[in-house]
């Protein structure tokens, strides 16, 4: 077996589950989950009617560059959406999801050969689990980076030691980020530029919420590839970026994205996806170009979003410490001082007395030294994160259970 295995921790929600055995919630009350990030948002009716007209191809086996009208669908959108100019040939693949991709780049780029001197995975802090299992099963050691409340939780790239930036070969960037919704401005681009170009690492931008923003109504969010462009980096040396459908498209079951950016990367990643058998089926396919192809029901999507968080937030910042994010579908809340940053027992109690699910933010991150070098700290400790996915009015009524709760004392 591989002992690499052992070193994987459980899944967040796994902990959850744990947390929740032995509670019976409130059977008054109709269970609200706001645990996890799946969208529940109706699929648009074109997409389902691609992904039938597309039933012939189940009768060949899908090439894993896909085709050229497959990949043209994703230089077509990266050319509407940020203004660049890639090559449908060298430049993109498809995925079968971000999350798939994000897992197998690490394991085409990290030299885990010198043993004694173990490469190095750098993943933001707090993170979506899928770095810290991609670095371990790659042979490497994650290192996370101190984020700065005050900032939004930002990474604090200054902090980390010289050292660790000698053994980086990775490094994972979310923008829009999980949990916190915070995007990353130009001169943080341009620093972490500077930084692969002195150490080599490549930089993996994980930017799967780039569709669902608040506060940049005339400018979308910053992506990595975009930032580069801008930066004079028009090659994108040591920079892959990487977005899917599930989100922009509420279609999470179709397992569906690309992948873009350093054609001498992704010549390699193909090579590895060729073995890996990750082909995206011809229906997967189908459906995917329908779906790159229009932007109005991304606007509609956007707009439900908008209004859902208009309705949610200002109830619940009277009695959490949360505001709107600048993008993506979390509210990443502060839960009450007399909870004494507990979390666990917060999230453990609201789900027992109102039958509503959020997740501990401490479960997304782990314990690292602050900016200063300072005690071990959990950046989610005392956090909680809440996925508005669902309908307006479920969504409200959940905000409202949250305030009752609060108000309630502990």
């Amino acid at each position: 077996m591989n002992p690499l295995l052992s070193r994987l921790q459980p899944y967040p929600f796994e902990r959850l589950k744990q947390l929740f055995a032995g509670v019976t919630p409130n059977p008054d009350l109709k269970p609200i989950s706001l645990g996890i990030g799946e969208p529940k948002h109706a699929t648009p009716e074109f997409i389902k009617e691609a992904l039938s007209a597309g039933l012939g191809a189940l009768a060949a086996y899908p090439a894993t560059a896909g085709d050229l009208k497959l990949r043209t669908s994703f230089t077509d959108w990266l050319q509407k959406r940020y203004g660049l100019a890639l090559d449908p040939a060298t430049q993109v693949l498809p995925v079968n999801g971000s999350r798939e991709a994000l897992f197998s780049l690490a394991q085409t780029v990290i030299d885990a050969s010198d043993t004694a001197h173990p490469p190095v995975v750098i993943s933001p802090n707090p993170f979506y689990q899928i770095y810290e299992g991609a670095a371990f099963l790659s042979g490497a050691e994650p290192y996370y980076a101190p984020s700065v409340p005050a900032r939004n939780f930002a990474v604090d790239w200054d902090s980390v030691p010289e050292a660790i930036w000698q053994r980086t070969q990775l490094v994972f960037v979310c923008s829009p980020g999980n949990p916190t919704g915070a995007v990353m401005p130009l001169d943080e681009w341009r620093k972490l530029f500077e930084l692969s170009e002195r150490y080599g690492f490549v930089i993996a931008s994980d930017e799967c919420y780039s569709e669902i923003y608040f506060h940049f109504r005339d400018e979308p969010p910053l992506g990595g590839l975009e930032a580069a462009a801008r930066l004079g980096r028009g090659d994108f040396k040591n920079l892959v970026a990487l977005t899917s459908l599930s989100k922009r498209s509420n279609v999470p079951g179709l397992r569906s994205g690309f992948v873009a950016g350093d054609a001498e990367i992704l010549k390699k990643f193909l090579l590895y996806r060729t073995y890996h058998g990750s082909a995206m089926s011809g229906i997967v396919a189908a459906a995917s170009i329908a779906a790159w192809g229009d932007e109005e029901h991304v606007v509609h999507n956007r707009a439900m979003y908008r209004a859902k968080f208009a309705a949610v937030t200002p109830l619940l910042e009277p009695v959490l410490d949360v505001r709107l994010p600048d993008a993506s579908f979390y509210l990443w809340a502060g839960v009450p001082e007399v909870w004494a940053g507990d979390d666990e027992g917060f999230a453990r109690a609201l789900y027992a007395q109102y039958n509503v699910t959020v997740l501990p933010g401490s479960y997304l991150a782990r314990d690292t030294h602050g900016p200063q070098g300072g005690a071990p700290v959990n950046p989610g400790k005392g956090r909680i994160r809440m996925a508005l996915v669902a309908e307006t009015a479920e969504c409200v009524e959940a905000a409202e259970r949250i305030v009752r709760f609060v108000q309630g004392g502990r």
